[in-house]
């Protein structure tokens, strides 16, 4: 016989043996390493993933905003000299209505702003100065209820967009939102109360 066609039988056996140790080893540690890796990906429930904040601003205005019924108008003096109209989609209206705090996720809450304004042709009518209308907008806000997304903030996203260019506010505007809100923990954080 030649020396090619034969193999001593131990090192078949040392050679299949080694082969079934490795194929032990590296299975499971392939399997380890692909549920990591998958884990890794994997946003926790809350929705964030590992090691990023919840948001607390909303960053998109709502679609349609300005077709949701009226909650209630609000006049504010001193710097602001404001005059508002609070609008809810139908889950706020919903909830207003029932009274139903805490307000259900997918509750939206927007206020719409203007300058505070005399109206001199109303008040030539009156014959003094007794008529205020909406002068120009300043801005709309709006509260965002998702408790998941925004747990951070008492289950509100807060926004606040320009109503000249629809831009969001400056963080340091909107970072006073919520501490702001807080002192309305009675009614969900919401200061507005439905006026039917």
């Amino acid at each position: 016989m030649s020396q090619q066609e034969e193999i001593p039988y131990t090192a078949v056996i040392v050679g299949l043996w080694r082969r079934c140790i490795m194929m032990r080893i590296i299975v499971p540690l392939v399997a380890i390493t692909a549920a990591a890796a998958v884990v890794s990906n994997v946003a926790p429930s809350s929705g964030q993933a590992a090691g990023e904040a919840a948001p607390i601003f909303v960053e998109k205005i709502p679609a349609g905003y300005r077709d949701w019924r009226l909650i209630s108008v609000a006049h504010e003096e001193g710097n602001l000299k404001s005059l508002g109209a609070i609008l809810g989609n139908d889950v706020a209206i919903e909830a207003f209505r029932e009274k139903k705090l805490p307000f259900p996720d997918g509750a939206i809450i927007a206020a719409l702003h203007w300058r505070h304004t005399p109206s001199e042709e109303n008040n030539k009518i009156f014959g003094r100065s007794q008529s205020f209308v909406p002068g120009a907008a300043t801005n709309v806000q709006f509260m965002v209820k998702d408790s998941k997304k925004y747990i951070a903030t008492g289950g509100w996203g807060f926004g606040h967009f320009n109503e000249r260019n629809s831009k969001p506010a400056e963080e340091a505007i909107l970072q006073s939102c919520y501490a702001c809100h807080q002192k309305a923990r009675d009614g969900d954080l919401v200061f507005t109360r439905y006026s039917p």
